[in-house]
C-alpha cells in the first residue's frame, strides 16, 4: 500500500493523534451552609432583601489526568442591616482530561469546566433558598471567561509589584 503524504507536504504519513477529551467523572456539593437567622419571624415580613453574590473558581490537580474544579458561591441577603439569609456553597466536579495542550489547560479548567458545573450549582442555591422559606434564588448566568481574565490580570499586577 502506498504512503499518503501528510497535509503539511512531507512524505511521511501523519501520525494518528488522539483528539482532546474532557469527561466529567463526578460532581458534588463539597461544602454548603445556609443560614436563616431571623426565622420564623423574618419569613412573615414581605421585605425584598438586597442580595450580593460573589463567585470564585478554584482548580487543583488530582492525579495525572484528573482535576478538581470548585465553584465557590457566596450569597448575602440583607434588609437594611438585618441579615435575611446567607448561603455559602462549594460545588465541585472531578474532570478527566486527555490530549489537552499545556497552554489550553488552565483556561479549560477555569472557564469551560465551571460552565458545565454552573447549572447544577445554581439549582442547589435555588433549592436551598426555597427550602429555607424564600422564593428560589435563580442566579443569572456567569461569564467565567471574564472572571478568568480578571484573575489573570490581578496575578500579573501582583507579580509586577513584587
Amino acid at each position: 500500500m502506498a504512503e499518503q503524504p501528510s497535509p503539511n507536504g512531507e512524505g511521511a504519513p501523519q501520525a494518528l493523534q488522539a483528539p482532546p477529551r474532557l469527561s466529567i467523572v463526578s460532581q458534588y456539593v463539597k461544602d454548603m451552609s445556609f443560614e436563616n437567622p431571623r426565622a420564623p419571624v423574618g419569613l412573615q415580613q414581605n421585605v425584598r432583601p438586597e442580595i450580593q453574590i460573589r463567585i470564585d473558581v478554584r482548580t487543583a490537580p488530582i492525579g495525572e489526568d484528573r482535576h478538581e474544579v470548585v465553584i465557590d458561591i457566596n450569597v448575602d441577603a440583607k434588609a437594611g442591616e438585618a441579615q435575611v439569609f446567607l448561603i455559602e456553597l462549594a460545588y465541585g466536579g472531578l474532570f478527566e482530561l486527555a490530549n489537552i495542550p499545556a497552554e489550553s489547560l488552565q483556561p479549560l479548567l477555569a472557564v469551560e469546566c465551571p460552565r458545565l458545573l454552573f447549572p447544577f450549582a445554581r439549582r442547589v442555591v435555588a433549592d436551598a433558598t426555597r427550602d429555607g422559606g424564600f422564593p428560589p434564588l435563580m442566579i443569572d448566568p456567569i461569564d467565567f471567561l471574564a472572571l478568568y481574565r480578571r484573575k489573570v490580570q490581578a496575578a500579573a499586577a501582583a507579580t509586577a509589584q513584587a
